[in-house]
């Protein structure tokens, strides 16, 4: 079958109007999918930050590489996704000690001040990305194994990722390590007080956490806390902060477990008894499959993406009344990711469904693992250079609003699930009052025609289709992604190519194309609910 590189859209039965190449007009094996839009209410509103994302905190394994933050092109790359909330944490959070010393930073630096005094040479750069890439591998062995030893992390590492948040306007959340127990097993403050005390006075505000992923710590530690235990540890931190004025009021975030089987839905339902009171909103994290065990038809299979709601329905049930929900650290394969999976075109089809499916579920934040970080699925590769799911961040973060609508499918023929759609007010930045954007995507081989009520037929499209740059099934493993026809490629380390999407005439329908996805931009909708 001859493959579309953009949109079809249908003017009547008879003609269709096409700006990339020819598509087929559909065949009886197409699916015909029928969309009935709410535009008169607000389903949820999620925060401004809804698309947020992680630094894994291995990058302060050896200091040298929180240099990286300083680079042009990672800088550039990185305030395209504000306004957003940088989390530094991860497994070895925990094993993290600050040691207190002489800081080669600069007190109460502006964003803009504080991106002009850490610009990396060239040089430097080009020799910290070769090894960053080889430490690597030592990082992935040591998660395989749970091997983590005891790590100090000094006032410089805190001043270069403080830095670089201010820098790009994002919102730090600093894991802090909740293995430093007492002979009676409560949490030890201590070192903490030390990083609170150095943060205020250098006039640094962030929010925090504490521990990482506590249903492990038997595993990776041979410590066992249970979560009413936690709980009251958390109760600890609050009363902490409150000795400091600048974070009084500051977040506190947990308590960062993982999807909810067994042992761990029962620590979360403990923490929440002791510790509800004592945080801003209730944080889990989220991967489809265990990425040394996967294929390619578990990234297509619709069944898989469905358990994300399934789980999302058991953390509710489980969360502490008026809390918000965060997913505090997501992507889509577990220990590092899936290689030749994670970092491809296809994994963008989980990123995608999870960003659109916890929207519609009232999550508030989504956190990204990881912007840089060991392992196969960051947003950027040891060369800082955007994998797929970086395109389709940025995209989400331009044109996708707060305000969360409904959407049905009425019929399906021949697809099941592996057409999927979602609904959202525009962001303002992309569009005027009352323009809502649908998020969708084809998980088949085949083509897929979009049925528009009346409500947004009327309207102009803006048409933003992402594709590999292969065709087939087996395309959809390229590390190369298209926007309407045309392979995305950093212009320079500051100039992004052009991420315009391409302005289609009012239609009853449109085709998706296969194994694409695509935000459609109705401009005219006049939704009320986006006025």
């Amino acid at each position: 079958m001859d493959r579309g590189l953009c949109v079809s859209v249908y003017l009547n039965k008879n003609r269709f109007f096409n700006r990339c190449l020819v598509l087929p007009r559909p065949s009886p094996r197409d699916a015909d999918v029928y969309l009935d839009l709410d535009l008169s209410s607000v389903r949820h509103r999620v925060d401004t930050r809804f698309l947020s994302f992680t630094i894994d905190a291995s990058l302060a394994e050896k200091e040298r590489f929180m240099a990286l933050l300083s680079s042009v092109k990672l800088q550039t790359l990185t305030k395209a996704l504000r306004p957003a909330f940088l989390r530094f944490g991860g497994s070895r959070q925990d094993f993290m000690e600050f040691q207190p010393g002489e800081s080669k930073g600069l007190r109460n630096l502006t964003s803009e001040e504080s991106c002009g005094l850490t610009l990396l040479p060239w040089w430097l750069e080009e020799q910290l990305k070769e090894e960053w890439a080889q430490f690597q591998e030592i990082l992935i062995k040591e998660d395989l194994e749970a091997d983590y030893g005891d790590l100090k992390f000094t006032a410089t590492t805190v001043d270069q990722l403080y830095s670089f948040s201010s820098c790009c306007g994002l919102d730090l959340v600093f894991g802090l390590n909740a293995l430093l127990r007492t002979k009676e097993n409560s949490w030890d403050g201590a070192n903490a007080a030390l990083l609170l005390e150095y943060c205020q006075a250098r006039g640094y505000r962030m929010s925090w956490e504490l521990g990482n992923e506590p249903n492990s710590f038997r595993k990776k530690a041979g410590v066992v806390v249970d979560g009413q235990q936690l709980g009251r540890d958390f109760a600890q931190l609050r009363e902490l902060m409150s000795r400091f004025e600048l974070y009084r009021q500051a977040g506190l975030y947990g308590p960062d477990v993982s999807q909810p089987r067994h042992r761990r839905a029962d620590i979360l339902g403990g923490f929440l008894e002791t510790g509800a009171q004592s945080i801003d909103a209730v944080t889990w994290h989220h991967y489809y499959v265990c990425g040394r065990d996967t294929s390619l038809n578990d990234f297509l299979n619709p069944d898989i993406l469905d358990t994300l709601n399934d789980n999302i329905t058991k953390i509710l049930e489980h969360g502490a009344p008026g809390k918000p929900v965060w997913l505090g650290e997501t992507s889509s394969a577990y220990g590092g990711g899936a290689p030749g999976l994670s970092n491809a075109f296809v994994a963008g089809f989980m990123w995608l469904d999870k960003l659109g499916l916890a929207a519609s579920r009232g999550l508030q934040v989504v956190m990204r693992q990881a912007l840089i970080g060991p392992g196969k699925y960051q947003l950027v590769d040891p060369n800082l250079d955007p994998f797929p799911d970086y395109w389709l961040s940025i995209l989400h973060k331009r044109l996708v609003g707060r305000r969360v609508l409904r959407v049905e499918m009425l019929s399906q023929l021949g697809q099941g699930e592996r057409v999927r759609v979602y609904l959202h007010c525009a962001s303002k930045r992309s569009s005027s009052s009352g323009a809502v954007v649908l998020l969708s995507m084809n998980l088949s081989d085949e083509p897929a025609v979009l049925f528009l009520p009346p409500s947004v037929s009327s309207s102009s499209v803006e048409a933003f289709v992402l594709q590999a740059d292969q065709p087939g099934e087996q395309g959809v493993l390229s590390r190369n992604v298209m926007l309407n026809g045309v392979v995305l490629k950093m212009v320079d380390d500051r100039t992004f190519p052009d991420l315009r999407g391409t302005r289609l005439p009012p239609a009853d329908r449109l085709q998706l194309p296969p194994f694409s996805m695509a935000f459609f931009l109705f401009h005219e909708a006049g939704a009320p609910a986006c006025s």
